[in-house]
């Protein structure tokens, strides 16, 4: 048998794209930059770039995060840093036509955080912004805001995994801050389905699953009205019933 040949076989970069969602204004809205460079410059992307030879995939996410952008996140096997944003890895994306310059796969991680500040342009990115989901994503025949590479299956993909995820887990509080009330919980909800739910029903559900919430001990009138109780995140992962989507 012939000895293992590398030359044998094309080479290849590796990239990391980021899917990073937050809740503003009410909505779910991503992270997009304009690119500084060919190819696709001028056009609207997700965030990311190539990964070094000395690091691993979750550094590399990382690091692109904040070049490009100015925010941190961490693996959640890793220690907090930052802004103490939620990193996961989310899929590989492989096409050999999906980037013009040469054959290059990408793994995404998807990114979530609580009302995260307006962004900062770096690297190689002219300026940044967070946009509502359904403002670059094409729903229903209508065109979304024509992303960069294949960047808006890379959205879709992540947004979808945030959606299917909070109805099994806890991640939705990785959209609220440390401590928050049952009504900002459901206004997570709301914004990341894009569906109006039932307050009472809703706080029945939440408080009453073990382990989901944990009162605080304090109350806030932040969103107006009477004083409400302050929850913060228990130590449930998996929601037992799960909190399904309401069909649309």
């Amino acid at each position: 048998m012939s000895p293992y040949d590398p030359s044998a076989f094309p080479p290849f970069a590796v990239t990391v794209d980021l899917v990073v969602l937050t809740v503003r204004r009410h909505a779910l809205c991503a992270l997009v930059i304009r690119r500084g460079e060919q190819p696709f410059q001028g056009s609207w992307a997700l965030p990311g770039g190539f990964v070094r030879g000395d690091e691993d995939l979750s550094a590399a996410a990382a690091r692109e995060l904040s070049e490009e952008t100015g925010l941190s996140a961490h693996d959640p096997d890793a220690p907090e840093v930052g802004n103490g944003a939620h990193l996961e890895q989310l899929a590989t994306y492989g096409d050999p036509k999906r980037d013009p310059r040469m054959r290059v796969v990408s793994v995404a991680h998807l990114v979530l955080a609580p009302d995260l500040p307006a962004p900062r342009a770096g690297g190689d990115a002219n300026s940044a912004r967070w946009a509502p989901v359904d403002e670059l994503l094409s729903v229903d025949g209508q065109t979304g805001a024509g992303l960069a590479f294949d960047h808006e299956r890379i959205l879709a993909d992540g947004v979808e995994r945030a959606r299917s995820k909070i109805e099994y887990s806890s991640l939705a509080t990785a959209f609220c801050p440390p401590e928050f009330t049952v009504g900002e919980l459901r206004r997570v909800y709301e914004a990341v389905w894009g569906v109006a739910l039932d307050p009472r029903n809703f706080h029945r559900k939440v408080t009453g699953t073990p382990g989901f919430l944990v009162p605080v001990g304090g109350t806030t009138t932040r969103q107006g009205g009477r004083p409400a109780q302050l929850f913060r995140a228990g130590g449930a992962t998996l929601l037992n019933p799960p909190m399904l989507r309401p069909e649309v």
